[in-house]
């Protein structure tokens, strides 16, 4: 579990459980500003047709490659990569933000794919778990090997996610140390009876780095 903290470097440090709080805060605004809003519930079931669905049109770059899609304004980033590109590594779990198993990178930064509005992607570059390594010869990202190195696995599930991660943390520069990483690698670990072999993992890469 991650460390804990004294006041002065709780108000002072946007960790990890930061991140996600408030990654949902942003979900419910967007929500409360009507951006995702469906057909109203009083509505009569034949009164949800696509007139009522609000649609867009988003362009954005995937492990390198250009995609177009015309989506449903309501299409979180999980759902976009999974459905409509096929990109399944990127694993759906709680589909809350709690759980951690959909980060991948944007523009370089960890989001949850979950809580991500697709639409308001345009023209962003995401990273996800099939990018790192993406042809046969090549050879894994260090923290793909570091994963293998310290047999950091459980159940494997949350995998894609804890690397992704992991790699954001590195590149933030809060892998200093194991208790940085559990601090800031909170989210994606604290269900995982394998954290402390994930740790070292991360710990590893970024020696590597």
């Amino acid at each position: 579990m991650p460390p804990s903290t004294t006041a002065d470097e709780s108000s002072s440090t946007l960790n990890r459980r930061t991140f996600l709080a408030a990654g949902t805060a942003v979900s419910g605004a967007v929500v409360a500003d009507g951006l995702i809003a469906g057909p109203s519930l009083a509505a009569p079931p034949e009164a949800a047709t696509s007139e009522t669905t609000p649609s867009g049109r988003v362009s954005l770059t995937v492990n390198g490659e250009r995609h177009a899609a015309v989506i449903d304004n309501r299409t979180s980033l999980l759902d976009l990569l999974r459905e409509q590109f096929g990109l399944t590594g990127t694993k759906k779990g709680c589909d809350a933000g709690a759980c951690g198993a959909c980060t991948v990178l944007v523009d370089g930064r960890r989001v949850n794919a979950c809580l991500t509005l697709a639409v308001r992607l345009e023209g962003a570059e995401v990273t996800t778990i099939e990018g790192l390594a993406p042809d046969e010869d090549d050879d894994l990202h260090p923290l793909q090997q570091a994963f293998i190195d310290q047999d950091a696995f459980q159940c494997g599930y949350c995998t894609p996610g804890q690397i992704m991660s992991g790699i954001g943390c590195i590149r933030e520069g809060h892998a200093g140390s194991p208790e940085e990483i559990r601090e800031w690698m909170s989210g994606n670990i604290c269900r995982c009876g394998c954290y402390v072999k994930i740790v070292n993992a991360v710990e590893q890469a970024a020696g590597a780095k």
